[in-house]
Formats: C-alpha cells, structure tokens, sequence
C-alpha cells in the first residue's frame, strides 16, 4: 500500500466489487465483465488529492505510478521489463521563477512588457545553466512556421531566421477557411505541421534563437487558460547530452490580443498578414524596429520518472504484442495556479483511461491465456509533450516490427451509452477496421474524426508510436448518445473543454454514468482478442504518412 493513499481510500480501490458474468452480444460469456462501479472507483482513487495531480518526478506522482504497478500485480498481470513494472525515463525539470525572469518587446513606439500568465507564457529548454538570456533579437513573422516539400510550402524561405525570434501562428495554413481545399494541407484535418511541437521543432532546425507562438482560441482548439496552467510552472524534457543547446533558448506563447497590439507597434496589420500567412507565395515578413529581450531564471531538476507495463504472456507468439495503453501522469500540484485549488486532479485526462486499461488488463487476467502477449503500458510525461511514449518508442522492449498494434486510451469522458464510437484522425490505419469489426457486436459504427481540425491524431500517445511506423489508434469514445443524439454528445464535450479541460475541477463525481465509457472498454477487449489471438498484421493505409516506416519494418522482419 502506497504511504500516500489513505487506507480507506486503498480499500476501496482495491477491493473492488466482483464484475457480473454476462453474455456480451455476439461474443461467447467470458469469465469477468467490465464494470461502470470499477471504472469509478479505480478513477476516483487515481484521482484523489493525495496523490497532488500526478506530476512526474514528484514524489506523490510517482506513487500513483506504483499505485497502478501494485494494482496490476493484485489482479495477476506480470511484469513486463525483466521482472519490472517500470521502465525508467530519465527527464529533466525545468521550473521557470517568475520573480526573477522577464520578457520584453522593444518596438519604436516604446516596450511592451506583457504579463507573465496573463498575457504570455515562457520558458527555456536549455539546462545547463539555471539561467538563460536573450538580447535584442529582431523579430520576424514566419506566418505558420511550416516547411513542407510535399505541398511547395516554406515559410522560411529566403529569410535568414538565426539568431532571431520567430513569431508563428498555430494550426495548418488553410484550416481556417470557410471551405477548406482538401488537397491543401488536408483541408480541415489538422497535419503534424499544424502541432505546437512540431513549429518549435523546425524554428531550431532553422537556427531561431526564440519562438512565440500565437494563440488563437479557434485554431488552438482550447483556450488561452489551458496554455497558462499546462506551461506555466514546471517544464520537462527528456535527458539529453547537449543538455538542450540545439533547442531554441525561448520558447513561448503570446494572447491574440497581445500579438496584434505587436503587428500595429511595427506598422502591420496582423489580419491581412494572417490572410496572406494562408495563400501560396507567402514570405516571411521582418518586423523592423522591433526586437525580443528575454531572461529565463530556472530551477533545474534531474528527474527519475517512469513508464508503467505488465503483460499477460502469450502462447504461441509471445514475442509478438499487442499493446493497450493510457498516460497516468497529469499536471500537479501548481501553486502559482489562479484560485484556491492547486491540485490538477485529472481526473478525466487520464484516470479514466487508466481505469479502462486496468479494467482490461483485469478482464484479460481472467481469460484464457492469449496466442500474443498483451501489453498494459500507463506512460508518464504525456502532458509535457508525449515525452514517456516517446522514450518508450525511442528504447522499445519489443522490436517495432513485433507490435501488431496499439490501442491508446485518453481522456474519454464519463456519459451514457452511444451509437458510436469516435476515433482521432481517422483514415490513418486498418486498425480502423479492427474496431469496427468489434462494434457490430454492439450494432454501433466507428464514425470519422468530427472535428478533424484540432489535430487529435497527433496530440496523444499513440501519436509517438504511430511516428516510427507502429499501427495506433485512439479511440475517444462516442458522441451520438442513445438519449439526446449529437446534440446531448456535444454539449457534454463542450462543457467538459470550457470548464474542466486542463484545470482543478477536473475531479472525480460520484454522479457519473459511466456506462458509456464500460462499454467502449468490452468493444476493446473484443479488439484485442481480435489481435491477440490472430496472425493479423494491421498496416497503415496507403495514403498514410506512416505507411513507408511500416513496410520498411515488415520487409525487414522478413
């Protein structure tokens, strides 16, 4: 028993109450059902303030992670590292102090120093002094920061960014459109060039010494709170030997408001640079008179953090796996945080996905023993940037070309029953067809990505995996409920993104129907099974940008 769960609330996350046997339609009885009463208490005990949010490095986040270690254990799953729950994850915290760091633009009609939290948020990725610092850098707006050869697209082209600050638009050039082209960065479905990561990632290939991003609630997806409180206290990063140095020494974000009160200090109007930032033949627009003075005072701590994984060995092929899995960690504790409460349970984001993939790791415990080895992995520093599926798909402890596939869990939200199921980034793999196999058993349909704009595909763990060629998906749950429709669906997504997503209150409710959520897991476990005790290798389409990276792999196996 963790010392930092209280003895109650172990007792009511462990002894959880027997499943029902029950005749799944069209699936023969199994020996253990899938419980909404489960669900709820697993999400309530991974969610308790004991455990402070879940931050990795922390010490009451990691004892969530042996939380979930010690529950796979009581319910048979073994371990999956040599003996080992855990695989290590070496990281670095980067905690920038607000008192002691600055940032300032220089323009002609004088400087503009927004406020920390409220109008910008900054920090460093370097760690190999607790303080970095930033002089004078010209400014230069790169509209969406993009270098795509397969669409003719640079934004960096003929301008000389190094040693500069960078000012980016966030999404995909032509996503905002009233009628997006679809040939044109697929239209409405956001590409990774669309990601926040990614125009970090090639401001530095470019040599940009600052990148800021602008925010926009539309194109972002989430608001201005949600980049407050998920980059406002500690960062992290992997370890890495240059400690950072090939990073961009600022990396940030400024409000909307903030960037065009900047454009019209340099004489621009931030609109028709933006419309222009959205057609062929954009180039890049230096900012004259206008510069960046950053300081990053940081405390830095090396971190030892952890992914979670037990298996349940196959018989045949235990070598080949197939892989649930669902991040444990969350935001933590930030005391800097508006309001009174500074704990970000995550309660949602993720402790009911954790809930379902202990539930299916409960259910396959009892089951015959599968031909393929199932895989339960509960990855940490997911809300860092997907740094623990990351470092798992970087030091895998199966060959790529032995995963069959992965089924990732993240964030689905407590509702009743649907019609439906809804995936992230639909069209991508012929895990596709795996789950839609599993949902006729439950006359149900897998219905494309409906709001393909907000990048789902690449804003969660599978996305690590699915990078280097592995089949992932991530399934989210339906939005065309039994009772109520879209209509009922889509007002509970909208009130859980306006007033829980990424803040304190979102916390456990011992009113939750859970139903939906229970029965999405039994449409997994069929999916599994479908896997687990197949010879099915699932691909990515031919259209995939995944697709070379599998073939390659495939072709080597054999």
């Amino acid at each position: 028993m963790s010392k930092f769960l209280p003895s109650a609330l172990f007792a009511a996350a462990t002894l959880l109450p027997a499943a029902a046997l029950a005749a799944f339609p069209g699936h023969p009885m199994t020996s253990i059902a899938i419980s909404a009463a489960d669900l709820s208490a697993r999400d309530k005990a991974l969610a308790d303030d004991a455990f402070e949010g879940r931050g990795p490095g922390t010490a009451n986040g990691e004892a969530a992670a042996q939380w979930i270690a010690d529950e796979l254990k009581r319910i048979g799953v073994a371990p999956a590292n040599n003996g080992s729950y855990f695989q290590s994850v070496p990281a670095v915290s980067i905690t920038l102090d607000r008192a002691h760091s600055h940032l300032t633009f220089q323009t002609a009609k004088g400087s503009l120093a927004p406020k920390i939290a409220e109008d910008v948020t900054f920090w460093t990725p370097r760690f190999a002094a607790p303080e970095v610092k930033v002089t004078g850098l010209p400014l230069v707006f790169v509209g969406y920061g993009v270098v795509a050869p397969e669409y003719h697209w640079d934004d960096y082209a003929g301008m000389d960014v190094k040693g500069k600050a960078v000012v980016i638009l966030i999404n995909d050039p032509g996503n905002e459109d009233a009628h997006p082209d679809p040939k044109f960065f697929k239209g409405r479905a956001m590409t990774y060039y669309g990601r926040w990561t990614y125009k970090y990632e090639e401001a530095a290939r470019q040599g940009a010494a600052a990148v800021i991003i602008v925010h926009e609630t539309k194109p972002a997806a989430y608001g201005w709170p949600v980049v407050r409180d998920s980059w406002g206290a500690a960062n992290m990063s992997l370890e890495a030997a240059d400690q950072g140095k090939s990073l961009s020494a600022i990396q940030g974000w400024i409000t909307h408001e903030t960037a065009i009160d900047l454009f019209h200090r340099a004489g621009l109007d931030y609109y028709k640079l933006k419309a222009a930032a959205n057609r062929p033949g954009f180039k890049a627009v230096a900012m004259t008179g206008e510069s960046l003075s950053a300081t990053a005072h940081s405390s830095i701590t090396h971190v030892k953090t952890r992914n979670v994984l037990g298996i349940i060995p196959g018989t045949r092929n235990p070598g080949d796996v197939f892989i649930y899995s669902a991040h444990w960690d969350h935001l933590g504790r930030k005391d800097n945080a508006p309001g009174a409460d500074k704990i970000f349970n995550g309660a949602v984001d993720n402790a009911m996905g954790c809930s379902q993939v202990m539930e299916l790791a409960e259910k396959w415990a009892h089951e015959k023993r599968p031909q393929r080895s199932i895989i339960f992995a509960f990855w940490t520093m997911e809300e860092q940037g997907l740094l623990g599926s990351q470092y798992f798909a970087e030091h895998p402890l199966w060959p790529r070309n032995h995963i069959v596939g992965v089924i990732n869990l993240d964030g689905a939200g407590p509702q009743p029953r649907a019609r439906n199921l809804v995936a992230s980034g639909t069209g991508q793999s012929e895990m596709e067809d795996v789950l839609k196999d599993a949902l006729v058993t439950q006359k149900r349909v897998l219905s494309p990505d409906p709001e393909p704009e907000k990048g789902g595909f690449f804003r969660s763990d599978h996305f690590s995996l699915a990078r280097r060629g592995i089949p992932a998906i991530s399934p989210d749950g339906g939005d065309d409920l039994l009772v109520g429709g879209k209509a009922a669906g889509k007002k509970l997504s909208d009130d859980y993104l306006e007033h829980r997503y990424h803040q304190p209150s979102d916390e456990w409710r011992s009113h939750w129907d859970l139903s939906g959520p229970a029965e999405d897991a039994e449409i997994y476990f069929l999916a599994g099974n479908a896997l687990a005790n197949s010879d099915r290798w699932p691909n990515y389409l031919k259209d995939s940008e995944f697709r070379a990276l599998r073939d390659k792999d495939m072709a080597a196996k054999k």
